[in-house]
């Protein structure tokens, strides 16, 4: 498995603090099969980071996990605020491209209102040549409230990034319920852990096969698309789903609107 989504890098944002929490984090995730990571740190108006400071900042981690023999691959990258979308250059934001991968670009939803020109914000950065790759929007109440937006923002190009948590329903239901009513209708490509901690209680990406109950779906959300955005090779097909999701965990039955 491949986790696009961390928060493994110490002191550049609200995730690990040490360099001995990062490699416990590294270990953890290669326990539970991940091979390899991609340190996304924060990149917005509180935490102002940079492309070099995170290459350094990489290369330490990289460094100790080796040290530690740990077989987990750690990759570049970034979660981008909305307002860096415009504050920052292209070749920037290409600085802090997904897994190492320029072409692509994980942009942080927020949890809190959305602006008026989300779309053209997203349609600006695939202009550039960059694919958005919108994280955990389940989580976002603007986007949960708004399924039509989240069709025309996924019709249009973007990607989607869902949290593991939300699938497997630790983070509560109201997330639950969105997190499968954007897989259910066609609306997710990838699963992450947006882990920010060895043990802040995100769920890992072991997660996802359990939830999903569909051994294909959950390759493709973990692996096979993952994997491609990384090699910059062509996103494969989804998978058909081996047996329809008719009732959630909670009882209720899931639709597929946002």
């Amino acid at each position: 498995m491949i986790d696009l989504h961390t928060h493994i890098l110490p002191g550049l944002d609200d995730g690990v603090d040490t360099l001995v929490a990062s490699v416990d984090l590294a270990r953890r995730a290669a326990e539970s099969g991940v091979e390899a990571i991609a340190a996304t740190p924060h990149v917005r108006e509180d935490y102002p980071t940079s492309v070099e400071t995170m290459n350094q900042v990489l290369a330490e981690v990289r460094e100790c996990i080796e040290f530690e023999g740990i077989p987990v691959e750690l990759l570049p990258g970034g979660e981008i605020g909305l307002e860096q979308l415009g504050a920052r250059t292209p070749e920037e934001l290409q600085g802090f491209g997904l897994g190492g991968n320029p072409g692509y670009l994980l942009v942080e939803a927020p949890y809190h209102g959305l602006p008026l020109d989300l779309e053209d914000r997203l349609f600006r950065l695939r202009a550039f040549g960059i694919t958005p790759v919108l994280a955990h929007p389940e989580r976002s109440r603007a986007l949960r409230s708004d399924p039509e937006l989240m069709r025309r923002i996924v019709g249009s190009g973007t990607l989607v990034q869902l949290t593991a948590s939300s699938l497997a329903g630790t983070q509560g239901s109201g997330l639950h319920e969105t997190a499968f009513a954007l897989l259910d209708a066609g609306m997710a490509h990838l699963v992450a852990s947006d882990a920010h901690g060895p043990e802040v209680g995100r769920t890992g990406l072991d997660s996802v096969l359990p939830a999903l109950a569909d051994e294909a779906l959950a390759d493709w959300l973990t692996c096979a698309v993952p994997a491609a955005i990384v090699s910059g090779d062509p996103l494969p097909p989804r998978p058909t789903r081996s047996r329809p999701r008719l009732f959630s965990r909670h009882g209720r039955r899931a639709t597929p609107s946002a």
